[in-house]
């Protein structure tokens, strides 16, 4: 008798789908070991070193004056603009002239008047001793005479002294810059009267070319910069750079100059200067103020720098790593398996870490793939840049 259709085709769906389930798995679809994680290295090598701390600093000119009147008078003029360089000798301010002027002659004819009183003390005591010689005159009438020839001679000396000090004090109506630098606002315009005995100075010059930096430091830097720099002609022979407040460096490097022989109790720190060079930008024009890129006043950062490289291990900053045991990074040690140096580290850069100790140079360290890395394991090694060696298949059991 027939089979039935229906169960025919029943047992023909069972039979594929059984033997769906039975075909072996794509090979994509197997679960393997997987290798070791591939890491980025670099070479630990000796190479020139710049070594630079980094302070705090401010400029400062070298030389600082406050214009003051030496004399009392009127201001007539004012013989500058604001802001502008001077020279040394430079008149900056003229007061009024005609009184000191009057005072000058009046005591040329002091000296005029001494004078003549003297020479007539001179013939009044030749005569007298002429007489006291001949009998005809007293001891007492010759001491006069020389007591007044010595007083009329005083009287003298007295009345040139009054003509030198007119004579100053006239030279005094003309205000002139002691030094070259650039020049500060004016406080008092022409028509008032002026006197030492004023609070605000008439104007203030400051020296530009060159300028100082000071910068505090703490007693402990101060012994390092002065342990490094020990027979390399000390910390005089360091360079000194600064870094304006937009992050530009300025070109010219200084050298420290002066450093002061006590320590601030309140900050434990010393204060050293440094004498940085300040040209102008351009020619200067007479009466323009001219373009220097240093201003007394400013904040700046300072680097003291060796004048010399040193020979150090330099590696990338991001190679570095540090827990509570202290700064290290990973090697590549025997059959590439990762080893944690403890390092100490130098002065160093955003970018580059110098090791002081904890690396003699020539190790294989590791730059990039950190966060898979742990000691001894095994990486797979491959120089930074370059694509990591894909490791061998793994062999089925």
């Amino acid at each position: 008798m027939p089979a039935c259709p229906a169960a025919a085709f029943l047992a023909l769906r069972l039979a594929a789908l059984l033997a769906i389930l039975l075909m072996p798995l794509p090979a994509a679809a197997q679960f393997g070991p997987q290798g070791p994680p591939a890491v980025g290295t670099i070479t630990a090598e000796r190479r020139p070193v710049t070594e630079s701390s980094e302070f705090v600093g401010r400029i400062e000119a070298v030389n600082r004056v406050d214009i003051r009147a030496r004399v009392t008078g009127f201001l007539q003029e004012r013989l500058f603009r604001e802001g502008q360089e001077v020279r040394a000798g430079d008149v900056l301010f003229r007061l009024e002239r005609p009184p000191f002027e009057a005072q000058l002659e009046q005591a040329k004819a002091q000296v005029a008047s001494a004078r003549a009183q003297l020479e007539n003390a001179q013939v009044a005591l030749a005569r007298a001793r002429e007489l006291r010689q001949t009998g005809a005159g007293t001891q007492v009438a010759l001491d006069n005479a020389q007591a007044q020839e010595r007083t009329s001679s005083a009287s003298l000396l007295s009345a040139q002294a009054l003509v030198r000090v007119a004579e100053i004090n006239l030279g005094y109506t003309d205000i002139a810059s002691p030094i070259d630098g650039k020049i500060g606002r004016a406080s008092l315009t022409p028509g008032n009267v002026v006197s030492p005995t004023l609070v605000d100075p008439l104007a203030t010059i400051v020296s530009q070319d060159p300028m100082r930096v000071a910068f505090p430091i703490s007693s402990r830097a101060a012994i390092e910069l002065r342990n490094r720099y020990e027979g390399r002609g000390g910390v005089n022979a360091a360079l000194v750079r600064v870094r304006l407040s937009d992050g530009k460096l300025y070109p010219q490097p200084g050298r420290i100059d002066f450093v002061d022989p006590q320590i601030d109790r309140n900050t434990d720190s010393i204060l050293v200067r440094a004498l940085i060079p300040n040209p102008l930008r351009g020619p200067l024009r007479p009466g323009e103020p001219g373009d220097r890129e240093l201003v007394d006043g400013m904040f700046v950062s300072v680097a003291v720098e060796g004048a010399e490289p040193v020979q150090a291990i330099v590696i990338p900053r991001a190679a570095v790593l540090q827990d509570q045991g202290g700064t290290y990074v990973f090697v590549v040690g025997a059959e590439n398996r990762a080893e944690r140096r403890n390092v100490r580290l130098g002065r160093s850069t955003a970018d580059t870490a110098v090791i002081e100790d904890g690396l003699q140079g020539g190790e294989t360290v590791i730059a990039e793939g950190l966060q898979r890395v742990r000691p001894g394991q095994p990486v797979n090694p491959a120089p930074v840049g370059a694509p990591p060696a894909r490791p061998g298949p793994a062999r089925q059991g």
